[in-house]
């Protein structure tokens, strides 16, 4: 067995999803992994940047095209704990992703059930790590709210 594995970097991942939690942010975290290191690290900043667009994956994508300095990921791995809506699965496409990781779906606003070949051609993805534990810091996040 690998020492790092998708659980593995799926709880790093859950880190960044606690740290929006904490500034009230809705609490999606994702990384970026490239050769089993962690390259990005990124969370919801919707409401601090009051952007729309500031979603985890989003600021993941820049951070790691910023440290490699080339805008394709395709010999990378994103790990997110929410599966990625319409929006940042098109621009995983454009980045070529090379492999897409989530926790949690999403069925009101995953990109599976209304953009499902957005993605790159070659991304290969996944959903359901860590499924229980993502979707109940999301379940709590929004009990809280209400």
């Amino acid at each position: 067995m690998k020492p790092f594995d998708d659980t593995y970097f799926m709880k790093k991942a859950f880190q960044e999803a606690q740290r929006a939690y904490e500034k009230g942010e809705v609490p999606v975290g994702a990384v970026v992994v490239a050769q089993d290191l962690v390259i990005a690290r990124a969370h919801n900043l919707t409401e601090t940047l009051t952007d729309v667009t500031a979603h985890a994956e989003m600021q993941a994508i820049t951070a790691a095209a910023n440290l490699l300095g080339g805008k394709y990921l395709d010999k990378c791995t994103l790990y997110v704990t929410l599966e990625p809506c319409v929006m940042c699965a098109g621009a995983l496409g454009w980045s070529q992703m090379g492999r897409v990781v989530f926790g949690a779906y999403d069925a009101k606003r995953g990109f599976s059930n209304f953009a499902p070949n957005a993605l790159h051609p070659k991304t290969e993805f996944m959903g359901g790590v860590l499924a229980d534990e993502c979707g109940d810091l999301m379940t709590a996040f929004f009990q809280e709210r209400r």
